[in-house]
């Protein structure tokens, strides 16, 4: 839920704070006051393009600040949301609440932050999406699309499983249709290229390195290189450690001498004496093991230079894998590995490309059964939906109209990369969103032809059937927030009371803020804020004073004012009032109705 929203120069507005509580929220003032800047501004949370012309004259940069709240979403919105969070790094607030920001430079490029942190305008786009639908004059053609056609339709519908295993196995089989065609285009030079793999793996195997052999061979040639040296060294530091007798303990040597001074330390009873008798015993026991490691040693040092000459040939053997393959032999392995699993994939035997065209067509199969289930579960839902539309017309005050949703293939066309063939025989083209076109229709009175959306309804007609839908639609996104910018543009009279009254059903499971000029859909609400006009401050080229709008919440009286104002500027007028404080009263008494 939005509980707040703060905003500075953007528009009209140079500063301003609204709050908001759950249910019907109305944005109401005179034209041009800014209005519509705090649609704006939610837009701009939502990740929208910034427009710096809608910047406020004299400033520099425009601010728009969200505070949102997330308890009483669901739990798969909640989810989402705390993913969000933690990708970003965002914090909550002492409160619980999450804070988004936009500001928006006249110069130079906008910023995103979520939660105290700099975020990209995805990331913020991601969190606000999850938690506002915001709907305007654009949100309505946008109606008219296919896709976005489909798309209510599938929410209507919830095809997340049967949409998520279509899509898997698309993936896979026009994976597996590419490689089959790449196969069968590049037969020759995927030939060869096994060749060459062929010959440079034999080549490898027949002299079998073995992991890190190259630096072990380096330290024997090392020390084979110097062996005289070597065993010089090693017979002396044995001797003297552990002497020439059978003893070695016992002998004239280090050791001995140790093992001397342990003995004669522990014959004391002094405690100082015998803790020094251990650490002595601790070093004899070093000096034996160093001395039976240093006969070892000894013991596996060769006894000619031949072995020197095999190192080196050995090396050499290496050292040619090194120079073609890679810069050692730990990458030579790597590349083995690597070439073998290519081989793998560059058999373009018949045997294997007749192998892969039969898997290429076990999957179109799949596919085919997969886009029929989803277009089956579409088909079903479309009736639905469009005889629950239809109805929501019926109470917005347009009995006669009738909604349609039509669900047809999307036949391929010739140029169709990769069509699809279906059970029934047709040819489909294989989208990402299914086989499926949908297409929504309308009549407005009975009797009328049934046409395409596009062709059939006026501003005001579509205003009532984008909210009828979203009436629909509110099951799948309770405790979400929904914005509404005049989405009573086009009607009046019986049909403005009917949208007010929609609205008010909807806030019971939304928060729901509308802009309107209505007042018959102002009177619904549990919060009326209006923008006021006022002067504030000096800007503009010519430092004239500048009109300047700010948000304030009406009492009873105040509401009583505005509405009269709304509904024909007669806010000071006796009769203006009694007006607006029967429509208030009418409207109150309609909520308290059971739904």
């Amino acid at each position: 839920m939005l509980s707040e929203i703060r905003i500075e120069s953007l528009g009209a507005i140079s500063a301003a704070t609204a709050e908001f509580d759950g249910g019907l929220t109305v944005l109401t003032g005179e034209t041009g006051a800014g209005k519509t800047m705090v649609v704006t501004g939610l837009h701009l949370l939502g990740g929208s393009r910034a427009d710096a012309t809608k910047v406020r004259s004299g400033s520099d940069r425009a601010v728009v600040e969200g505070r949102f709240t997330t308890a009483e979403l669901g739990a798969g919105v909640t989810a989402r949301v705390e993913e969000i969070l933690d990708s970003s790094g965002a914090d909550r607030d002492d409160d619980g609440s999450v804070i988004a920001a936009r500001s928006v430079n006249r110069d130079g490029p906008s910023r995103a932050y979520l939660g105290g942190r700099s975020v990209p305008a995805k990331s913020l786009s991601g969190f606000t999406n999850e938690l506002l639908t915001l709907h305007g004059q654009n949100d309505q053609l946008r109606l008219m699309r296919p896709d976005q056609q489909r798309a209510a339709l599938d929410r209507f519908a919830d095809v997340t499983t049967q949409l998520a295993r279509y899509r898997r196995l698309r993936d896979d089989w026009l994976a597996a249709r590419r490689d089959l065609e790449d196969r069968r285009r590049r037969a020759r030079e995927l030939a060869q290229e096994a060749d060459r793999l062929h010959f440079a793996l034999d080549e490898i195997d027949a002299v079998a390195p073995q992991p890190g052999e190259d630096d072990a061979l380096v330290a024997d040639i090392r020390r084979l290189s110097e062996l005289d040296a070597v065993r010089d060294a090693v017979q002396t530091a044995r001797a003297a450690l552990a002497g020439d007798g059978d003893d070695a303990v016992e002998s004239f040597s280090a050791a001995g001498a140790v093992g001397q001074a342990r003995s004669a330390l522990e014959t004391s009873n002094d405690a100082e004496l015998k803790g020094l008798a251990e650490q002595l015993n601790a070093s004899l026991t070093v000096l034996v093991d160093v001395s039976a490691e240093l006969g070892r040693y000894l013991s596996e040092l060769p006894s000619d230079a031949s072995a020197l000459e095999t190192k080196l040939a050995r090396q050499a053997e290496l050292r040619t894998l090194t120079k073609k393959y890679a810069a050692d032999i730990d990458g030579v392995l790597a590349w083995a590995q690597e070439s073998r699993d290519r081989l793998a994939q560059l058999d373009v035997s018949e045997d294997a490309l007749a192998e892969l065209a039969r898997r290429v067509d076990a999957l179109q199969s799949e596919v085919a059964t997969a886009a029929q289930s989803l277009t089956k579960v579409r088909v079903k839902a479309a009736k639905g939906l469009a005889k629950a539309v239809t109805e929501e017309l019926a109470g917005l005050a347009m009995a006669g109209a009738q909604f349609s949703i039509a669900v047809t293939p999307l036949l391929a066309r010739a140029e169709d990369s990769a069509p699809l063939a279906l059970a029934s025989g047709e040819s489909v083209h294989a989208g990402r969103d299914g086989v499926d076109a949908v297409d929504f229709g309308f009549a407005a009175h009975r009797g009328s032809d049934l046409l395409p959306l596009n062709k059939s309804a006026s501003g005001g007609e579509l205003s009532r059937v984008m909210l009828a839908l979203e009436v629909v639609l509110a099951a799948s996104t309770e405790g979400t927030t929904m914005v509404f910018d005049e989405v009573d543009a086009g009607v009046g009279g019986r049909a403005a009371v009917q949208i007010g009254r929609r609205l008010a059903r909807l806030a019971r499971t939304h928060q729901v803020i509308v802009v309107t000029h209505l007042p018959q859909v102002a009177a619904y609400a549990d919060i009326h804020l209006v923008v006021d006009a006022g002067l504030d401050g000096t800007g503009g080229s010519r430092g004239g004073r500048a009109k300047s709008s700010g948000v304030r919440r009406l009492d009873d009286e105040d509401r009583v004012a505005e509405l009269a104002r709304m509904l024909a500027g007669l806010g000071e007028s006796d009769s203006g009032r009694a007006h607006a404080r029967d429509l208030l009263d009418a409207a109150r008494a309609d909520r308290e109705q059971p739904a």
